[in-house]
């Protein structure tokens, strides 16, 4: 179980999950077992969940080589950095050295389902981030096909959907257009792929950077943080799914009715055990492998 790394390199910069520290002109990503939810860190960790991200981000990125390069140099401890070999206890599985990237200040989001805040603004306005949807679809419904509705980062890390208008204001018309594009491509061909795994995926996230010009895939691909992943045997519209992803813990926090201010609650054993569970299977039906523990 790792909750923060000890390593001898100047940290870069911290997400909720993810420690991005200096390795000379690259960066080293490490995941940790960190949880969030609601905009904040759990006081619970959800053991080896930072080597199902690390592990299942790089099937997706061998998956999708062909359609788009990637920031990943190796995940190979030993081809690491001299000094960061000496950690390799707390980095081999969970870690992969990166080279830097120019991010796109927008999240790049492609939605097949209705659920989640697409489910909520639907409610509200029929539409979800400009795009208008038919009337009368239910939570959890099948989109007519899938849709992109970017979104940026407010201050506090939560995730502000926007027209892709916006967008278009943020990084200019015909980059907005290419992310959109290739952000499509990928959700069709990941979703093949799942749904032959007995897998749903009803929306995920992607981040790109320019790297030497050319815009290239990064962060994390696919995993259950970025994505929701469903049981394809158990879906059933018109409410709420049974989940591989996080969504199983949020469910729980609105259980307990957490106000959703700090400090954040820790998770009963049987919750932290069950969501290690829920990740590892999602990790071990995608890839076909076992988790590298």
């Amino acid at each position: 179980m790792l909750t923060q790394p000890d390593l001898p390199a100047m940290l870069h910069a911290q997400g909720k999950v993810r420690d991005i520290y200096e390795a000379g002109e690259h960066l080293l990503f490490v995941a940790s077992d960190r949880i969030s939810a609601f905009d904040h860190i759990l006081a619970s960790t959800i053991p080896d969940k930072g080597k199902v991200l690390t592990q299942l981000s790089l099937f997706w990125f061998d998956f999708l080589r062909g359609v788009v390069p990637n920031h990943v140099i190796t995940a190979s401890v030993e081809d690491y950095p001299k000094p960061l070999r000496e950690f390799s206890e707390q980095l081999r599985g969970r870690s992969m050295l990166v080279r830097r990237a120019k991010m796109f200040p927008v999240e790049c989001v492609a939605r097949g389902y209705l659920s989640g805040s697409g489910w909520k603004e639907y409610q509200e306005t029929g539409a979800v981030c400009g795009i208008k949807l038919p009337i009368g679809l239910r939570q959890s419904d099948r989109l007519p096909e899938p849709i992109f509705t970017p979104a940026t980062k407010s201050t506090s890390g939560h995730d502000i959907n926007i027209p892709f208008a916006e967008m278009v204001k943020v990084i200019g018309q015909s980059t907005a257009e290419k992310l959109r594009a290739l952000t499509l491509r990928i959700y069709s061909l990941a979703v093949d792929h799942a749904q032959k795994r007995g897998i749903i995926i009803a929306d995920t996230k992607f981040e790109f950077g320019l790297i030497d010009g050319n815009i290239a895939l990064a962060d994390e691909v696919l995993t259950p943080d970025s994505s929701r992943f469903w049981p394809a045997e158990s879906y059933r519209p018109g409410g709420p799914q049974l989940s591989y992803d996080k969504q199983f813990v949020r469910d729980y926090l609105e259980s307990i009715r957490w106000d959703k201010n700090p400090p954040a609650p820790a998770l009963p054993d049987h919750i932290v055990q069950k969501t290690r569970e829920k990740y590892i299977q999602a990790y071990r039906q995608l890839s076909g492998k076992e988790l590298e523990l």
